[in-house]
């Protein structure tokens, strides 16, 4: 593909650095302001500036807070709060010229944050600080601050010696190459497969929504009289149409078909990711040892809660507690396959389970997501929301539209205050999709976080601000934005993000909101809110039909609580496997040995699958998280902090989900704790403060349906 040139209609050679909104001191990002052609100019300008910021630092550092720990924390966050503002244009109003003006600087991005990760004058400071007799002068949060520093920059390579920081520079430029190539491959092959379909009783059972997907699939590659009634239909390996043929299709074949091609992408031709898996292992087994690790994981868990045996003994744990019902399941699916006759009951496969669990599923609990929609009105919800963290953590949340300026005219703005009617935080809240220009699925990122180093007055700290971006339907004429009960889960998922962010009380922002805070401890607080989906009185205070008011009938909240944990065993397994084959792969496994990456799969699947992989099954060759993602030696991360929400929960339900007041104080607590400290504070110790114990999986087994509940 032909480059883009660097100068079009649109993008200008040169911004004059006045003009360029990407360097104007803001209270809030102009968004609406920064264009593609600002983004050369603008970050090319700011690396220019903090390189010379970070020589001078060199230059006159001291191991005091004020001579080290301030200005860095000065550049760290200019970079951070500027990329993170062309980053997050890039994932809501992407283009083509912004791509473009993002891949012409990123190099330049990297190489600033290598210089800056490995700079000995920086570290030697900080080791002196350590060193020093007023070391134990310091607050827990200050140690923190100090304590990470020296171990990210010893991970970045800044002890090892020219050579060896030299090898190391170039395995981390060769894993940037190789990651991306795995990423592309996946892309590719997922693009590459398409399997057009003529005759209706071919995709019977598929539900409107996946039909309309796949005539408008068929519409894009050229057959322009494409209808959702009359076909051609197209079925690709994207999400959305690959889950829906093995979920609804009647036709075993094409199930078939389709599964088999799903679980062998990118790993044969020349967009096999085998050689590159083995590569990405080795690579990375060289790093660990240059930086003085046995194998990666450690280099992984190094800035993490867990270590390698604590990790794998809970995914044990786990796996022991999810085995016998997962075969339960098993069971269930063919006598219920039996029941209706099915040719292929008793010997179920791969390509069977999810369709004749949708089954199973409708016919147990008589639930059907878009019949719900009606009572989820996103107005409604975030009304239930609000007035949820209003009880929890005594706070009050308000529109703030006009007050900061936004990137599209569905974006809302909030403020957050305090019982005292005060400013706290804010946070922008973008909820519906434009697949035009923003990508998939939900997420929160911070804007800025709450540092005292950048109070706006001199008197008190800069306010956090977050986003939160969910992908919903968008209103329908006069109709609100109607959402699936899992969307629901999703806003407060999300919101659960975004409440650690805006309400920590830590004023040093290296530490402040979500900074700091270990990688698998991250998705305590957004797990944690995800139960209130399934508390009555929250739930019922939000499932309020949109057109008449009435209120979800009780027998189907009894059923969403009912097929919570439908398949939980299976689902349990499935994610052990995941998180078990990661670990296996970066602490045993010998890229140069004469064992496979997929041998060491098959023997992981025996200890977490019913129904062994195929033969041919290269699910790896896609495993984007662990070789093109942030999750390598660190799956275990989702289950880890399921674990710590779970518990957290079950702190609620020890003191009375009932008791208004007992919900409150605990509330306090949480907020006090959890949600005030940080990464100032290790996460464990949190916990602790909180609960008053080690966090245990029981609670996260009993949501599951995995243990056997008490009698009341």
């Amino acid at each position: 593909m032909a480059s883009t040139p660097l100068t079009t209609k649109s993008s200008p050679p040169d911004v004059d650095d006045s003009q360029n909104p990407l360097l104007f001191d803001f209270h809030f990002p102009p968004f609406s302001s920064v264009e593609p052609c600002h983004v050369r100019p603008g970050i090319r300008s700011l690396l220019h500036t903090l390189e010379s910021d970070l020589e001078k630092l060199e230059r006159s550092v001291e191991p005091t807070w004020e001579k080290l720990v301030e200005p860095l924390e000065k550049i760290v966050d200019r970079l951070t709060v500027v990329w993170g503002m062309v980053n997050h244009l890039k994932a809501v109003k992407d283009s083509e010229d912004l791509r473009s003006a993002i891949d012409d600087v990123q190099e330049e991005k990297v190489k600033f944050q290598l210089k800056l990760g490995q700079s000995k004058p920086i570290y030697g400071a900080f080791k002196a600080m350590q060193d020093s007799p007023d070391w134990q002068t310091l607050s827990a949060s200050r140690k923190r601050i100090v304590e990470n520093q020296i171990k990210e920059a010893v991970l970045n390579g800044v002890a090892l010696e020219d050579d060896q920081r030299e090898q190391f520079n170039k395995i981390e430029q060769e894993l940037e190459k190789l990651t991306k190539k795995f990423d592309e491959n996946v892309l590719d092959a997922t693009k590459k497969f398409e399997k057009l379909i003529t005759d209706k009783n071919e995709i019977d059972g598929l539900p409107a929504t996946a039909l309309g997907l796949a005539a408008q699939t068929a519409v894009t590659k050229g057959h322009a009289n494409a209808t959702p009634e009359d076909g051609p239909w197209i079925i690709t390996l994207d999400a959305p149409s690959f889950m829906s043929v093995m979920q609804h299709a009647r036709n075993r074949a094409l199930r078939e078909e389709i599964y088999r091609a799903y679980v062998t992408r990118a790993s044969s031709g020349d967009i096999n990711n085998t050689p590159i898996i083995n590569q990405i292992l080795k690579l990375r087994q060289e790093k660990a040892k240059l930086l003085g690790y046995s194998n990666y994981a450690e280099v992984s868990m190094a800035m993490k809660m867990a270590t390698v045996d604590k990790a794998e003994e809970l995914l044990e744990k786990l796996r022991a507690a999810s085995w016998s019902p997962a075969v339960q399941d098993m069971d269930d699916l063919n006598r219920f396959a039996k029941d209706q006759g099915a040719a292929e009951s008793g010997h179920l496969t791969h390509w069977d389970i999810s369709f004749w669990s949708e089954r199973l599923r409708e016919s147990k609990y008589d639930i059907n997501e878009e019949e719900l929609r009606p009572f989820f009105s996103l107005p409604k919800v975030l009304d239930g929301l609000f007035n949820l963290a209003k009880t929890l953590f005594g706070v009050d949340i308000e529109p703030a539209d006009g007050l900061a300026p936004v990137w599209n005219s569905d974006v809302r703005f909030y403020q957050v205050k305090d019982s005292l009617g005060n400013p706290i935080a804010y946070f922008y809240f973008d909820p519906y999709s434009r697949p035009s220009e923003k990508r998939g699925g939900a997420w929160m990122d911070e804007v800025v976080s709450r540092s005292r180093v950048f109070s706006h007055d001199g008197s008190r700290a800069r306010l956090p601000i977050a986003h939160m971006v969910c992908n919903q339907t968008p209103p329908v004429g006069n109709k609100p934005s109607l959402m699936t009960f899992r969307e629901v889960e999703t806003v407060f998922h999300e919101f659960g993000h975004a409440l650690q962010h805006m309400l920590t009380k830590e004023d040093e922002g290296l530490v402040a909101g979500i900074r700091g805070i270990e990688w698998d401890a991250v998705e305590l607080p957004s797990q944690f809110m995800e139960n209130w989906c399934y508390h009555r009185e929250t739930l019922m205070g939000i499932a309020k039909h949109y057109e008449t008011g009435e209120s979800l009938p009780e027998d189907v909240f009894m059923k969403l609580l009912a097929a919570r944990t439908f398949r939980a065993g299976s689902l349990s397994l499935r994610q052990i496997r995941f998180a078990s084959v990661d670990l296996q792969l970066h602490t045993k496994y010998d890229p140069d040995g004469s064992e496979s990456v997929y041998d060491v799969d098959r023997r992981v699947c025996k200890k977490t699958q019913v129904i062994p992989p195929l033969p041919e099954d290269r699910f790896l060759c896609s495993f984007s998280h662990i070789f093109a993602g942030g999750y390598a030696a660190g799956y275990y991360s989702y289950k880890w902090a399921e674990v710590l929400s779970a518990d957290a929960f079950s702190a609620f339900e020890d003191a009375g989900l009932n008791d208004s007041q007992a919900v409150k104080e605990t509330g306090h607590r949480f907020r006090e704790t959890i949600l005030a400290l940080g990464g100032g504070k290790a996460p464990l110790e949190v916990f602790i403060q909180f609960r008053g114990r080690e966090p245990s999986p029981e609670a996260l087994l009993r949501h599951n349906g995995l243990l056997p509940v008490a009698a009341l």
